[in-house]
């Protein structure tokens, strides 16, 4: 075909092209070849630009021969690409992703007791994120520093099991399943104990802020005092309560009591003929002054969320007495008008420290194996 006939068909075929253009009707092309047609829907577009869309996007949907489906097809990404956008794509809805990403949950949590040095684990799993699968988060977490390590990962329920197992076979300190949302709580604490420390986390643990460390509510079931005539139960058994496994470890840090612990080794070891009585006063009166230096209102109020958090321990693994004689001591502790060296518990974990720094001075035990100060030393 000579240039001029490809000319002439293109030129019949935008003829028929621009009659249809007011219409909503199909236009009978007249037979052309692919060439010419392309060159007809370009100068359409030319000379019409968003006028002439609604046409092509019928062309493109419903023209008889593919060639000219596929030239109108054509001729609308031209548009496109000159800033004329197709009619059609202006209400459509944003692509869903092929893996959609929500939120991950807690589904469910362990913790431990809290042991000597205010540290206990916390295990929390997640379920959801990219691909919906099971993450569990380990962490330590310490009343007076905040978060003090973090790890975990992707985990099956077959591994999640052993781990488990294996968990509850090996470790000194019970360990409870408890509500997701209360171990989150747990750390939403830590992280704002780091807030006011202006200190922060380990770095292993920011790939776990977005899921953990949500504002929940506070799912805590501490218990309140005990009945009235409870209440007012006499707390001499309340050192007792240092005897149980869970709490051998609870005693002041000894790197704090030093002076006094060579004080009172001392006066056991003195050679002045002195009685009894004056001995016993004498070391009163050096536990009592640690009592009063050691134990401060903040650190008594420590010692009784130490407890109140133990009592949960206690009740759920069915040991009310002793869950009972925690609340009451954290009552004790708590409250500002009760001398700290009245209360029983107070005066044993002032003598244990004692014991302990002593042990030290006389080179029985290295302080860094007995110090209470918080460490990122395993459990």
């Amino acid at each position: 075909m000579t240039l001029r006939g490809a000319a002439d068909e293109a030129a019949a075929c935008l003829a028929a092209l621009e009659g249809a253009l007011g219409g909503g009707e199909l236009p009978a092309l007249p037979p052309t070849g692919a060439a010419a047609l392309d060159e007809a829907l370009r100068a359409l577009g030319k000379r019409h630009g968003a006028g002439a869309v609604p046409l092509l996007e019928r062309l493109a949907d419903g023209a008889p021969a593919r060639e000219q489906r596929r030239a109108a097809r054509r001729a609308l990404y031209r548009l496109e690409q000159s800033g004329v956008r197709p009619a059609r794509a202006v209400p459509a809805a944003p692509a869903r992703p092929v893996v959609a990403r929500e939120a991950e949950q807690p589904v469910r949590a362990w913790l431990s007791g809290v042991d000597g040095t205010g540290s206990r684990a916390v295990w929390i799993l997640f379920e959801g994120g990219l691909g919906g699968g099971l993450r569990l988060c380990s962490l330590i977490l310490n009343d007076e520093a905040g978060i003090m390590d973090a790890a975990g990962g992707p985990i099956t329920r077959k591994r999640l099991d052993a781990e488990l197992r294996g968990l509850r076979a090996s470790q000194k300190l019970p360990w409870v399943e408890v509500d997701g949302r209360r171990a989150c709580a747990l750390v939403v604490d830590a992280l704002a104990l780091h807030e006011r420390l202006g200190t922060v986390p380990p770095p292993e643990f920011a790939r776990w802020r977005k899921a953990v460390a949500r504002p929940e509510p506070s799912v805590r079931n501490w218990g309140s005092g005990s009945a009235g005539d409870e209440r007012a139960a006499d707390l001499a058994e309340s050192a007792s309560l240092l005897d149980l496994p869970e709490l051998l470890g609870w005693f002041v840090e000894p790197g704090r009591v030093q002076h006094e612990a060579l004080a009172l080794l001392q006066a056991r070891e003195s050679r002045l003929v002195v009685s009894d009585q004056v001995k016993a006063e004498r070391e009163r009166a050096i536990v009592d002054g640690v009592i009063e230096a050691q134990l401060p209102a903040p650190a008594r109020q420590r010692w009784a969320n130490r407890l109140r958090e133990m009592a949960d321990i206690f009740r759920m693994t069915g040991r009310a007495e002793p869950a009972a004689m925690a609340v009451r001591v954290a009552d004790a502790l708590a409250d500002p008008e009760r001398p700290a060296v009245d209360i029983p518990f107070a005066r044993a974990l002032a003598a244990r420290g004692l014991e302990m720094a002593a042990e030290v001075a006389l080179g029985r035990a290295r302080l860094d194996d007995v110090s209470r100060a918080p460490s990122r030393r395993g459990r």
